[in-house]
C-alpha cells in the first residue's frame, strides 16, 4: 500500500523522578542527603531508511510514545536514560507541525535524522539541592514532562525528472522502456495509483531518477481525480517531462490537454510552474500526430518539444539524452523557504511574560504558561520544602505581584492546570 501522508501524535518520555534520601550508617551521624537524580526521558527521533518507499508503517500508529527515564535512588544512584524511539521513514519525508504549519525537518538523504520531540530531563534528587545555607534539603523533583506535538508526515518522492500529463498519454510505458521499473499498464484511465520510480542510465554513464506521476485531470490542484495528492510529488523534481498524446488517440486536442495540465501546475505552486519543462510528444506513429504537432508548435513556439513513439520505441534515446542535458544545466532548488522552518521563527520576545492570568465567570484566577505548568508538574507537593520552593519560584516570576495588580484578594482561588490554590497576600 502506498501511503504518502500521515498525521500522528508524538509524546516524548518523561524524565525519571529525583529521590529524597539521607545517608544512614552506623557510627556516622548527620550523613547528609544522598538522593540521586532521575534519568532523561526518551527522545523521539525520525531517521531515513534507504529501503522504505511509503509511510504505511505509520498509518495505524496514532500515537508514538517514549519511555520514562529511570527514577533516582538513594546512595547517590542516578537513574538511567530511557532508550530513544527511532522512527524510520523514506527519503523525501517532511515533518510539519500541525499547530503552527511550520516545517520541523526535511529528511532527504540516507542517514538523515532529527530529534522531533525531546525527552524530559530527570528530576533532581535532594543531593542536588544541598547548599551551604541548607545542607540537608528535604525535597526533590519529579521528572520533566517530555515534549508533545502532533505532526504531519508528508512524503514527496525523490526524482530528477517527473513525468506529468493527462491519464493514458503513455507515461508508464515510457518509464518501463527506459528503466528497470515495472509500472502497471492498461488501456484505461488511472491505471497508475501511486508514483513509480525508475533509474535511467545513459551510455555516457550519466544517471538520473525518473518518476511517473499519476494522471492528472482538470481541477487536480483543488483535489479532483487523484488531485493534489500526487501533484506534490513533482515538487522535488528538477525537470518536468510533460507527456502529451499528440496522436489524439481518444479524440482529444493536444493544445487543450497542455493548457489543462499547465493550469493545474500553475494553480498548485508557482515554484513548480517555474521548473524547466520538456514537451514529450508521444504517439507520433498515429495518423493525425504530424498535423497536431505542427499546430502545437505554432501555438507554443517557445516550448522545447521532443517527438517519440513509445509503442514503436522511436525517439526514446533522443528523449533521454535531452532530459540528461537539461538536468546538467539545472541546479536543485530548496523545496522550502528558510522562513517556513520553525527553527527560523522567533516564538517569544525577550521581554514577553512567560504566562497569562485571566479570571473566569466563577471568579477563579486562571494562570497559563509552559514554564509555570512544567514547574508545577515537577513539584512534589507532599514535601513541605518543595511547596515552599514552588511558591518562591512563582513570586520570583512576578505572579504574586501580577495577581495583586489585577485585583486578587486574600482567599481567592487560583488555578494552574487541574490544581487549585488559595491566594495569600
Amino acid at each position: 500500500m502506498f501511503v504518502d501522508e500521515v498525521i500522528i501524535k508524538l509524546v516524548a518520555g518523561k524524565g525519571g523522578d529525583g529521590c529524597t534520601s539521607f545517608r544512614r550508617e552506623k557510627f556516622i551521624p548527620l550523613g547528609g542527603p544522598n538522593g540521586g537524580n532521575g534519568g532523561k526521558g526518551a527522545d523521539i527521533i525520525f531517521t531515513v531508511e534507504k529501503g522504505l518507499k511509503t509511510l504505511v508503517d505509520l498509518k495505524y500508529a496514532k500515537v508514538i510514545k517514549g519511555d520514562k527515564g529511570v527514577n533516582g535512588k538513594g546512595s547517590n544512584k542516578h537513574g538511567a536514560k530511557a532508550e530513544d524511539v527511532i522512527v524510520k521513514v523514506p527519503e523525501g519525508t517532511t515533518l510539519i507541525d500541525e499547530e503552527t504549519g511550520l516545517v520541523i525537518c526535511d529528511l532527504v538523504h540516507e542517514g538523515d535524522s532529527f530529534v522531533v520531540c525531546h525527552g524530559g530531563r530527570g528530576g533532581r534528587g535532594n543531593k542536588a539541592f544541598a547548599t551551604q545555607e541548607d545542607p540537608a534539603p528535604k525535597m526533590s523533583e519529579y521528572g520533566e514532562p517530555g515534549e508533545e506535538r502532533v505532526v504531519k508526515c508528508e512524503l514527496k518522492v525523490l526524482a530528477d525528472v517527473g513525468l506529468v500529463g493527462l491519464p493514458s498519454v503513455g507515461k508508464s510505458t515510457i518509464l518501463s522502456l527506459i528503466s528497470g521499473a515495472n509500472p502497471k499498464i492498461a488501456a484505461y484511465h488511472f491505471t497508475t495509483l501511486s508514483p513509480n520510480l525508475g533509474v535511467v542510465k545513459l551510455r555516457d554513464e550519466r544517471v538520473f531518477v525518473m518518476a511517473d506521476l499519476p494522471g492528472l485531470i482538470e481541477g487536480a490542484s483543488e483535489g479532483a481525480g487523484l488531485g493534489e495528492r500526487f501533484l506534490k510529488h513533482a515538487m522535488r523534481t528538477k525537470v518536468v517531462g510533460h507527456v502529451i498524446d499528440m496522436g489524439s488517440f481518444e479524440g482529444r486536442d493536444p493544445i487543450e490537454d497542455y493548457k489543462v495540465i499547465r493550469k493545474e501546475i500553475e494553480n498548485y505552486d508557482e515554484k513548480l510552474a517555474r521548473k524547466p519543462e520538456l514537451i514529450i510528444a508521444n504517439k507520433m506513429d498515429l495518423t493525425e500526430a504530424k498535423e497536431n504537432l505542427a499546430k502545437f508548435k505554432e501555438a507554443y513556439p517557445d516550448l522545447e518539444v521532443i517527438e517519440i513513439s513509445a509503442m514503436e520505441r522511436v525517439g526514446i534515446d533522443e528523449m533521454i539524452i535531452k532530459l540528461a542535458d537539461i538536468l546538467d544545466k539545472t541546479e536543485a532548488e530548496p523545496l522550502y523557504e528558510e522562513t517556513k522552518y520553525e527553527s527560523h521563527v522567533i516564538y517569544k520576545f525577550k521581554n514577553e511574560k512567560p504566562y497569562t492570568i485571566t479570571r473566569d465567570d466563577a471568579g477563579v484566577w486562571i494562570i497559563k504558561g509552559d514554564e509555570i505548568e512544567k514547574l508545577l508538574k515537577m513539584t512534589k507537593f507532599q514535601e513541605d520544602d518543595s511547596v515552599r520552593r514552588f511558591a518562591r519560584k512563582l513570586r520570583g516570576m512576578g505572579v504574586d505581584d501580577e495577581l495583586e495588580s489585577l485585583g486578587a484578594e486574600k482567599g481567592d482561588d487560583v488555578q494552574i492546570l487541574d490544581f487549585m490554590f488559595t491566594f495569600k497576600e
